[in-house]
């Protein structure tokens, strides 16, 4: 078994150790945290060893997460690498993209497996979603949620948006050849409520939403495409495909029958592909162990980490410029 340690034994961190503790892959040998008082609890009432020391527990395993607040990302990453470990860091990867190509650069030098925790690339709606998407022109994302105090040291971009930009970037390859982006501090002092247009080269528009002041929390995405359109609600883990074909000659009594404005019949029909309902951190986990155990590339891999991060901070910039 691979022998893992966690930095960060916050709201997240927790999760991670608890699906870790009772991994098939995976030898959880403890974790650290900078709340001695919090985590010495934490230790004795689930039975994690906690390590007071980050260096102590590093020089124990083979592998670690980190999931720490942001700006402690870069400087845990880059020391684990540089002690031969595969690390998996929570997004965004950093703060910066010039410490993300450090990273990207560092883990191909020491050829370590490195992954970043964009979880909602293995979730089941989206994973069961991924073979229909086929070049789409307009994609439209929307990810709303009640207003929690925590994460609101950084701005929405960060802590909600990467998360669908990381899927955009998965649903259409091209180029991207512009982004607008507008938005507003509501309750923080950093921005709460973002909008983002992102044009690519290969004409696909795409306009991402996201808000942490909203009254209900939603996660959807929507793509439209050459006689389809694809949505998926990543909240309750729901993909819909509405596709559209020649209608046959003689239609049934049911069959749903649309006339195009160039006198064109087309008919209407519906796809639910199936979707297995996993655990998407644990599917993250299964990932990383997997490509550490056969030397390959994780599915959320570093560059991509950075490219969704380069991404997010061009919208950050835009925001900070408009927004006094």
């Amino acid at each position: 078994m691979i022998r893992v340690g966690v930095f960060g034994a916050g709201h997240l961190g927790k999760i991670h150790l608890k699906l870790l503790s009772a991994s098939e892959y995976f030898e959880l040998v403890g974790f650290y945290d900078v709340n001695r008082e919090a985590s010495q609890r934490l230790a004795i009432e689930l039975g994690y060893t906690y390590f007071e020391q980050a260096d102590e527990l590093m020089n124990q395993i083979d592998a670690l997460l980190i999931i720490t607040p942001t700006p402690f990302h870069f400087d845990f990453a880059r020391t684990a690498l540089e002690r031969n470990l595969h690390v998996f860091v929570e997004k965004p990867i950093c703060e910066r993209v010039d410490h993300a190509t450090e990273l990207v650069q560092l883990a191909a030098q020491k050829k370590r497996v490195a992954q970043v925790g964009h979880v909602e690339r293995f979730n089941p709606a989206f994973v069961a979603a991924l073979p229909h998407l086929n070049h789409p022109k307009f994609i439209e994302v929307h990810r709303l949620a009640e207003f929690n105090p925590r994460g609101t040291d950084v701005s929405v971009v960060l802590d909600l948006m990467i998360h669908d930009i990381d899927l955009v970037l998965q649903c259409n390859s091209s180029a991207i050849k512009r982004i607008d982006a507008n938005g507003a501090a509501v309750i923080s002092t950093s921005v709460d409520i973002a909008t983002a247009r992102i044009e690519f080269e290969d004409s696909c528009v795409a306009n991402l939403t996201a808000s942490r002041i909203s009254l209900k929390n939603m996660r959807k995405l929507r793509c439209f495409q050459k006689d389809a359109y694809i949505t998926v609600d990543l909240l309750e883990k729901r993909t819909e495909i509405v596709r559209m074909k020649d209608a046959p000659e003689n239609p049934g009594d049911f069959d749903l029958i649309l006339p195009t404005a160039e006198g064109e019949k087309k008919q209407i029909y519906f796809e639910s592909p199936a979707i297995s309902l996993t655990n998407a951190i644990e599917e993250e986990h299964t990932n990383f162990a997997q490509a550490i155990v056969a030397n390959s590339t994780t599915l959320v891999t570093f560059e991509d980490g950075k490219r969704a991060l380069s991404i997010a901070r061009e919208i950050v910039n835009q925001l900070e410029e408009k927004i006094v």
